[in-house]
């Protein structure tokens, strides 16, 4: 007989048990386990890709620990890959393991991944979700199939919708997930099972892509071998849409009609680490299932699952400081039992439970039920595999580098505070920036919390298993992080689209510490420079020069030709920035208005360096400012920048940029001009509100002029005007609010200001500082605060 006989035939001839199973399902995974300890195959057959067979006996390895998933990947193109997951709750792991502590030979017996990854591009595209490759999250099981037309259908919902639920889930628990495994016949669950697939695969078929056809044809010629092998000591675990499709009875010579001519693709396979997030159906996933942290407990949970689930919540809450008791656990039990009592249920499932940490826990909020979902239906698991695994070179190192820096993957979002004075932190970063120069995003830069230093550097780390990808494909550039690193930062140099690109190159070059990589970055910086004649161009490139400056000094890196390329860099910039300032449009003058500014903090930066030229630059950049304040040509929000930068250096007395915005601000002055102006002399981020509070002049002037605009330019202006002062601290515009009521400048001196403005008077007021420091030393932690605060009194009345 060249078909495959039914699942419940166990007698001589009687042919292989077909177990269909719902992929990543505890209930389906207990089931299997009955079957085989009640069947005792000679083999085990599972779905999978046939080259992985090499692989299964490292699912015995004590550092193998679920959630894993085989990875395999073109060894000419590593980025065409495709994962197969496999869970703790997992029916196939389960049938792995049971293999292996039994001394039977487990085989996968799915088309091979050769294949897979070489199944034209073209197709895939329009292929629906659960027919292409298994790339990660789409469905690489075969757990949903097509309908009519090309539509893709889901087993378990047309299955669910038939029984009257509404929801998938929640059948499959009332049917699978809470019924005994192993209680009467441990094969019945599966002879149902197959039987609600067959009248599925009679309504739809496969319709009309073949791809499913191909892989359930590869699979009867794998099922047919092992029968020849072990005559009826097979066991298949396999999709439960597949089943009848492996029942049905056809030729060798059919099937392998179907298998001709596929194409082939040179691939490795491996293991990687998982993740239960990744396994959700929110990740894309399309096999994926909503609550795999549900799941996994349910599967491993000894006895009392909802009593021990429940606890778990209590924990999660009391870690986030919610008051939660032993006797807030015995509430939600009894609520969710009788929540399962009053919907017919046979056990309470996840939805009596979270109803009930909701109403009982939550006190009705679904703000922590949230953080539930999140950490606990879902979860942040994150498998392991042992060193033994084959891995390509690059991953090797990495592996040791992790050890080496007690840097462990994790799945959950962890922030790292580096301290780069320190020999172990420096090195961390520095293997942070090599990845992130690889494409490896395994951290990403943070704002630190402590010190804005250049000694100090925050990341935010999270480990996804698609980095594993990322990994191989780098392995292209060489064996180590260092040696691949540097080599990707060479051909990235050589092939740079512009100056700004090569400079932000370098920078990533001194942060990763790839002296092998300078030489050749420079060299083509300097190429660069030399050619480019866009000053945009040149005022992007020279602040990220500058920032590399200061890594390379607390890193302790030569930069030495990055500061000669760096004052070079910034001469050009001097000799052609006013030029290119004239006849701007709107738009191009704030460009250039972020352009000046940044190169005004990168010659800041630069004139602190201890070289004589480069303290010069300081002097040469102030007198362009000045040519840049006083050109009619040039737009207004440049020209009232530059006069802010020169008032904020030194460089310009009070009293002469007042006569200069008063210049600006005189009836001569085109409206639209003189707001642009006031836009870059107290807008864009520059503390000019604070500048307008303490400068009643400047205030004056600017209240003067507004109330002199005609009538029919005011609305021209104001939505100029509205964009600078909006974007002040509501502090500083309520401040500038009472000044203007009041009138900015009424009166003479201080005194008068001070006298309708809370907060403005001539001298200091003692006794409002005073009241002060009872508060202040209580924040900083000092002893005897009211002991010390009355002598601090006492001195200061002295």
């Amino acid at each position: 007989m060249t078909g495959v006989e039914s699942a419940v035939g166990r007698g001589a001839g009687a042919g292989p048990v077909l177990l269909g199973v719902r992929h990543h399902g505890p209930g389906s995974a207990r089931a299997v386990r009955a079957a085989l300890e009640e069947v005792r195959p000679r083999v085990v057959l599972i779905e999978g890709p046939s080259e992985a067979d090499a692989l299964i006996p490292l699912a015995a390895d004590e550092e193998m620990r679920p959630p894993v998933a085989l990875l395999a990947h073109a060894v000419d193109e590593p980025g065409r890959s495709a994962f197969w997951p496999l869970a703790g709750f997992s029916p196939e792991w389960v049938a792995i393991r049971w293999a292996l502590d039994h001394d039977v030979p487990a085989r996968f017996i799915d088309l091979p991944a050769t294949h897979t990854l070489a199944w034209g591009s073209k197709e895939d595209e329009e292929a629906p979700e659960g027919e292409r490759p298994p790339e990660a999250g789409t469905a690489a099981d075969g757990d949903t199939g097509p309908g009519p037309a090309g539509l893709r259908i889901d087993p378990l919902r047309v299955l669910a919708e038939t029984a009257g639920y509404d929801d998938p889930e929640r059948w499959w628990e009332d049917v699978v997930e809470h019924r005994g495994a192993g209680e009467g016949d441990a094969l019945a669950p599966f002879t149902a099972l197959e039987e609600a697939m067959g009248a599925l695969r009679e309504t739809y078929g496969s319709g009309g892509h073949d791809r499913d056809l191909v892989r359930e044809a590869y699979m009867r010629l794998q099922v047919r071998a092992a029968q020849r092998e072990f005559d009826d000591g097979v066991v298949v675990v396999c999709g439960a849409w597949h089943v009848p499709a492996l029942r049905r009875k056809t030729t060798v010579a059919a099937d392998k009609a179907l298998l001709k001519g596929l194409p082939k693709v040179k691939t490795d396979l491996t293991w990687v680490p998982w993740t239960h997030r990744r396994l959700s159906r929110s990740s894309g996933y399309g096999a994926g299932i909503d609550s795999p942290g549900w799941y996994g407990h349910l599967f491993s949970a000894p006895d009392r699952p909802v009593e021990r689930w429940l606890t778990k919540v209590a924990g999660l809450l009391r870690a986030e400081d919610r008051i939660v008791s032993s006797a807030h656990v015995i509430e939600a039990v009894r609520l969710a039992e009788t929540l399962a009592a009053m919907r017919g249920r046979p056990l309470p499932g996840l939805s009596e439970t979270t109803d009930a940490v909701r109403a009982v826990m939550c006190e009705g909020s679904d703000v922590p039920l949230e953080l539930v979902r999140d950490r606990l239906v879902v979860g942040d698991v994150l498998g392991e595999v042992p060193p033994s695994a084959p891995a390509v070179p690059l991953q090797r190192d990495l592996a040791r580098l992790q050890r080496r820096l007690r840097l462990k993957p994790e799945a959950l979002e962890r922030e790292l505070e580096l301290d780069l004075r320190k020999e172990n932190d420096a090195a961390r970063s520095r293997l942070l920036h090599r990845l992130r120069l690889l494409g490896i995003a395994w951290g990403e830069p943070a704002a630190s919390r402590g010190s804005t230093g250049t000694f100090r550097e925050a990341w935010r780390l999270r480990w996804e298993p698609e980095l594993s990808v990322r990994i191989a494909e780098a392995g292209v550039w060489g064996t180590t992080v260092l040696s691949a690193a540097t080599a990707k930062a060479e051909t990235d140099a050589v092939t740079a689209q512009g100056l700004a690109d090569v400079t932000a190159l370098a920078e990533h070059c001194l942060l990763a510490e790839l002296p092998g990589a300078l030489p050749t970055v420079m060299r083509i910086l300097a190429d660069r420079a030399a050619l480019d004649t866009d000053v945009g161009h040149l005022a992007r490139a020279l602040p990220a020069l500058v920032r590399s400056l200061r890594y390379g000094d607390v890193r302790g890196t030569d930069t030495g030709a990055l500061a000669s390329v760096a004052a070079g860099l910034a001469e050009r910039v001097f000799v052609g920035l006013p030029p290119a300032c004239a006849a701007l449009d709107a738009d191009a003058a704030e460009e250039m208005r972020r352009h000046v500014d940044a190169v005004h903090q990168a010659v800041g930066l630069l004139g602190d360096a201890p070289a004589a030229g480069h303290r010069r630059l300081r002097g040469r950049w102030q007198s362009v400012l000045r040519v840049l304040s006083g050109r009619d040509t040039v737009p207004g929000v440049i020209r009232g920048r530059a006069v802010r930068l020169l008032l904020d250096d030194g460089e310009l007395a009070h009293d002469e940029a007042a006569l200069l915005m008063g210049l600006v601000l005189s009836p001569g002055t085109p409206p639209a001009d003189a707001a642009a102006w006031i836009e870059g002399f107290v807008g864009g981020g520059s503390g000019g509100g604070l500048l307008l509070v303490h400068d009643e002049r400047l205030l004056g002037l600017v209240d003067a002029w507004l109330t002199r605009v005609p009538a029919e330019a005011f609305t021209d202006v104001l939505p100029l005007l509205r964009r600078t002062f909006s974007a002040y601290e509501p502090g500083v515009r309520r401040t500038l609010g009472e000044l203007v009521r009041r009138g900015p400048g009424a009166g003479s001196g201080a005194a008068a200001a001070g006298a309708g403005t809370p907060g403005f008077a001539a001298d200091l007021d003692l006794m409002r500082a005073d009241a002060v420091l009872p508060v202040v030393r209580l924040l900083l932690g000092l002893d005897d605060v009211h002991e010390n605060t009355d002598n601090d009194l006492a001195g200061v009345t002295g």
